[in-house]
Formats: C-alpha cells, sequence, structure tokens
C-alpha cells in the first residue's frame, strides 16, 4: 500500500472532513426541511378549528410574510459572501467594524420655521440639548427658487422651513454657530447650488478654512424631485450638470462635503412601497454616479461623498431588511458596475428619518410610539443618522417642548435601551436574513427594468417609477379603507372626542418683516456687482463652465435666491411633467 506524504494525507483528510460536513448538513437540512411542512401542517388544522385573529399578515408594503422561516430556507446564502461582517464588503452587517460602540449615529433634528433669527434660536436650543448636528428646513418659495416678495411666495413665507432670501439671512440663521465645529444637513433640492454657496459664504466669514474644516450633506437630490416631491425647477439634463458642477467643485474645494443625500424619504412619503423606494433610491444614486463618471470624474474622486436618505416605516423587519439591503446593493454595484476601487465608494452610507406620512392628527400621543418603533428599526439597521419626528408634525410645526420629547426619544434609545451593544444583533436571523435577500433580488430587478428604458432619467421621462409608486400609493389605499390594514386611532379604536394639541403658530405678519429685510439688503448692496456676477453666471451655464464658482460670486453679492434662479431659468428653461396615466 502507498504510503501518502504528511502534506498530502493532511489534505485527503481535509477533504473527507468537509464531505462528512455536507452530508450531514444535507441530511440535517433535510431532516428540518420535512419538521417544518409538518409543522405548517399542524398549523393549517389549528387554523381550521379556531381561524387566524385577522386576515392580514403582510408587511406595511403588502410584502408576504412566511409563517416561520428555518435554516434550509436560506441554507444556500454565504455567510462569508451574501452576509460577511461589519466594516468589510458587502457590508450588510455596517460600514464600520465596530458599529455604534465607536460612535453613535448622528441626533440631526429637521429644523427650520419663520424667520432666520426664529432658526437660529431653534438651532441653539436643540444644541443646548443634545442635539449633534444641524438640519436645515427651508421654506416653499427658497425650494421653488422664488424670494419672499415674489406672488407665488404669498402664504407661504416661513410658513413650512426657515426664509432665505439671501446672503444676510444665512449669516443670521448660523449666527454664533461655528460651522468649523459643527455639522449641518441642508434639505434642498433644485437650488441646492445656491444654499450651498451661500452656506460656503458664511463659513468664509466667520474664518472658516472650507476644504479642511467645513462638513455636511446636501439633499440636491433632483431626480426624486421628479418621481416624487415635485419641487423642480430645471428639466432633467441641466438639472444633472448642475449635480456634477457641484461634484466637480466639492471634490476639489470642499473635500469634507457630502455633495448629495439621495432621497428615498419622499419617495416613500409619495407612497410607495419599502422596495420601491429601496429600488428607486439606490437607481438615482447609479444615475448621478453615470453622469459625474460621463463629465469627467474618476469615480472614486466624487462616489465616497454620495450619501443616502431613507425612510424608517412602521413595519420593523421590512425596514431593518431594507436597511441592509441597501448596503449590499450598493457596494455590489458600486464594485462591479463601476469598477470603484475604493472601499469609501462602495460604502452606503445614510440618514434616516421617521416615517411622516404615518403621522396621524387623530390621537397624536399616539405618534411617539410609531416614532419609537421606527427609529429603534433605524437604528438597528445601522444609519448613521436620525431624525425622529414630533408627536405634533402632522398638524404643524413642533413645538420646542415636542421636538425636545423627539430627541429624548433617541437619547433614551441610545443611553437605556442597549441596543448599541452589539453589532447588527439581528443578522444571522433566519426571516431577517430571508427578508433581505428578497429585497436585495426585488431591487435588481427593478434595475433591470429601468436600465432596458435607458436609465433612470429616461424612465421618469416615461413615466415608470411614477406610475409604480403610485398604483401601490392605491393599493394601501385601498386596504386601509377596507379595514384590512389598520391605523390606531383612525380606522379603528377611535375616539369621538378628542382634545386639541397646542401647536406652533406662525405669524401672518411675519412676511412683512422679511420683505421690508430683503428690501433693506437689495438697497444696501452694489447694484453694480449684482448685475455683473449675473450675466455671468447666464455666460457660464450657456457653455461648458463650471456653476459652482459663478454662483458663489454672486452669493458674496448678496444675489438673492430668486435672482439667482432666474438667472439659469433664462438658460435652461423650467420643466413640465407630462401626464401619467
Amino acid at each position: 500500500m502507498a504510503i501518502q506524504d504528511p502534506p498530502r494525507q493532511a489534505e485527503t483528510a481535509k477533504k473527507r472532513q468537509a464531505e462528512r460536513e455536507s452530508f450531514f448538513k444535507d441530511e440535517a437540512l433535510e431532516i428540518l426541511s420535512q419538521a417544518r411542512e409538518g409543522w405548517e401542517d399542524s398549523v393549517e388544522k389549528a387554523f381550521e378549528k379556531r381561524p387566524p385573529w385577522k386576515s392580514d399578515f403582510t408587511t406595511v408594503s403588502s410584502m408576504d410574510v412566511p409563517h416561520l422561516v428555518t435554516a434550509d430556507q436560506v441554507a444556500d446564502l454565504d455567510p462569508v459572501q451574501d452576509i460577511g461582517v461589519p466594516g468589510e464588503f458587502p457590508y450588510t452587517r455596517g460600514i464600520h467594524p465596530s458599529g455604534y460602540r465607536g460612535r453613535s449615529w448622528t441626533m440631526r433634528q429637521f429644523a427650520g420655521f419663520g424667520t432666520a433669527a426664529d432658526s437660529n434660536r431653534r438651532f441653539k436650543y436643540l444644541l443646548e440639548h443634545g442635539q449633534t448636528g444641524l438640519s436645515v428646513a427651508f421654506h416653499l418659495p427658497t425650494l421653488y427658487g422664488y424670494d419672499s416678495d415674489h406672488e407665488m411666495s404669498k402664504g407661504e413665507v416661513g410658513k413650512c422651513g426657515v426664509a432665505i432670501d439671501t446672503l444676510a439671512d444665512m449669516e443670521v440663521l448660523f449666527a454664533d454657530i461655528p460651522l468649523g465645529e459643527v455639522t449641518t444637513s441642508m434639505t434642498i433640492n433644485s437650488t441646492a447650488p445656491i444654499l450651498l454657496a451661500m452656506y460656503l459664504a458664511v463659513a468664509e466669514r466667520q474664518g472658516v478654512d472650507i476644504r479642511s474644516q467645513v462638513s455636511g450633506t446636501l439633499q440636491n437630490d433632483i431626480l426624486k424631485e421628479y418621481i416624487a416631491q415635485k419641487e423642480y425647477i430645471f428639466p432633467p439634463r441641466p438639472s444633472m450638470r448642475l449635480i456634477t458642477d457641484q461634484f466637480a467643485f466639492a471634490s476639489e474645494h470642499v473635500p469634507r462635503w457630502n455633495t448629495i443625500s439621495i432621497s428615498g424619504y419622499h419617495i416613500r412619503e409619495a407612497g410607495s412601497t419599502a422596495l420601491q423606494e429601496l429600488a428607486f433610491t439606490l437607481r438615482d444614486g447609479v444615475e448621478y454616479v453615470q453622469y459625474g463618471i460621463e463629465a469627467g470624474l474618476e469615480v472614486d474622486e466624487f462616489a465616497p461623498r454620495l450619501s443616502f436618505f431613507f425612510n424608517s416605516h412602521n413595519d420593523f423587519f421590512e425596514e431593518i431588511a431594507k436597511f441592509r439591503a441597501a448596503r449590499k446593493i450598493w457596494a455590489t454595484v458600486m464594485r462591479e458596475r463601476f469598477g470603484a476601487k475604493s472601499p469609501r465608494s462602495w460604502m452606503c452610507r445614510f440618514h434616516t428619518q421617521t416615517a411622516g406620512c404615518s403621522l396621524t392628527a387623530q390621537q397624536p400621543y399616539n405618534n411617539v410610539v410609531r416614532t419609537t418603533v421606527q427609529a429603534l428599526a433605524a437604528v438597528l439597521g445601522g444609519t448613521q443618522s436620525l431624525h425622529t419626528n414630533a408627536l405634533d408634525e402632522t398638524l404643524a410645526l413642533p413645538t420646542e417642548e415636542n421636538a425636545r420629547i423627539a430627541l429624548r426619544t433617541q437619547q433614551i434609545l441610545a443611553h437605556e435601551s442597549g441596543v448599541i451593544n452589539t453589532i447588527d444583533p439581528l443578522g444571522g436571523s433566519y426571516f431577517v436574513e430571508e427578508m433581505t435577500r428578497r429585497m436585495v433580488d426585488g431591487a435588481f430587478d427593478y434595475f433591470r427594468q429601468i436600465d432596458e428604458l435607458g436609465g433612470m432619467v429616461e424612465a421618469i421621462e416615461a413615466g415608470f417609477p411614477q406610475r409604480e409608486i403610485m398604483d401601490a400609493a392605491f393599493r394601501f389605499q385601498r386596504a386601509f379603507e377596507s379595514g384590512e390594514k389598520k391605523m390606531v386611532g383612525v380606522n379603528d379604536f377611535v375616539l369621538e372626542d378628542e382634545e386639541p394639541v397646542e401647536t406652533l403658530y406662525i405669524s401672518d405678519d411675519l412676511a412683512d418683516q422679511q420683505i421690508a429685510f430683503l428690501n433693506r439688503t437689495k438697497d444696501e448692496r452694489d447694484a453694480a456687482a449684482v448685475e455683473r456676477t449675473l450675466d455671468a453666471l447666464r455666460r457660464g451655464a450657456s457653455k461648458e463652465e463650471n456653476t459652482m464658482p459663478l454662483i458663489l460670486d454672486c452669493v458674496r453679492e448678496y444675489c438673492s435666491v430668486g435672482e439667482i434662479s432666474d438667472a439659469l431659468r433664462d438658460v435652461y428653461g423650467t420643466y413640465e411633467e407630462p401626464a401619467v396615466f
């Protein structure tokens, strides 16, 4: 008998051991599969005697939920390739090796109302009570590129966000708030380059080095405006040009700034399912990367500064699976589709806000419970930043007290619940991993459909994502009206006589104050410099010149949001949405 050499002998023994393990694993899975089938038969027989206590056991998004998930159903998941460990590709379990042990999520409460002075006081109040980052809400006129004295601004000044017309307002908004020490998120899209320029100009006036000290995030996601929120100004392609201009400018001059926060939040608020939110948001991200590359940028130069913004809704496990799937999908797409080499380009970093559309005007204190469940899902899903809605936000902008309760919700989760002590505690759960896989597979299926249409811009022009969301919203509304989907306090467990809650009131004379300040600013500025910089912007926008330095020049001369927007309207025109049937 031939005697094997020791290395060959060890290899043979290892092979036989693997075969034995595979045999016993396959046999165990077969036994488990048979046991599950027997259990399911027992459940069905039990239901024949006593039917389930409700008819609907689907998710909020009407995704079917299995009775039970066992190891045999997820046996084909590779624990290394599909799940992995935190901080390593595909980042399913998180982008940081230490999870929240190394650093807590940023508690960034969305705030802004009235004049810049009003919002400045609210910012300072929230920072004093433990908020760790700022998040600015702008009023509708600023979002649409109008000044407070424009006819389209009547009745809207300071009502749903802070009124910002010129750099003078921005200086007041951040007075005594050191922009080199605090990070700021700004929810602004069509006029994003203008507000970014204003923020940088304020930092310059504070003596802050914008290259090494300024950090924050600009939402700047115009594609989701065409899909869901509808706060667009210019047609898609010039809008995409403005965004890639910001990519290029920031990568050179403000490298710590996140130039875009690709937002699924508003897609979900428009009525999408969790899967549609995930798929359309990430496919928007793919479109931005593609346009950046086509504009001549290296993917690893700008992709690390892309971030995302997700909604956290009521269905606890569905939301956690969505967040885990987002990281895996983005890492895979960036590495395989775009050939990104830097791990920082693979990482899906995201902010989360609890679901505004889930809040109810009826029994508003129930919203504290909803927000807590949603916030916990975001944390267990591994968010880097979180906003928790206040109980009264379905009625008005939050009062100081209710904003503080919303912030305390985050602080209790971070310091009292124990959920931060271990990383991705639900990872490896058969059910969570199965839901995560469904999210991944469903999102890639949507990717294929959008790619077949030519890309996301073409899909939007064809009305594809709009129709998908419209149909999903209709299905949910029908389930709600039939009582299949319960909403506590609205279509069940209703109170006949409710005491109203105190809400924040924005005075109607605020518009007069804001317009007076705008007129004073215009009277004091250099009129010739205003015209010169606006003309330069028109010329640059009509050519291939990067628009960001030109917008920054306009801002420094106190050109208004409306004036700068009008200069760009002169070149690009405005967008009219096609009818979607």
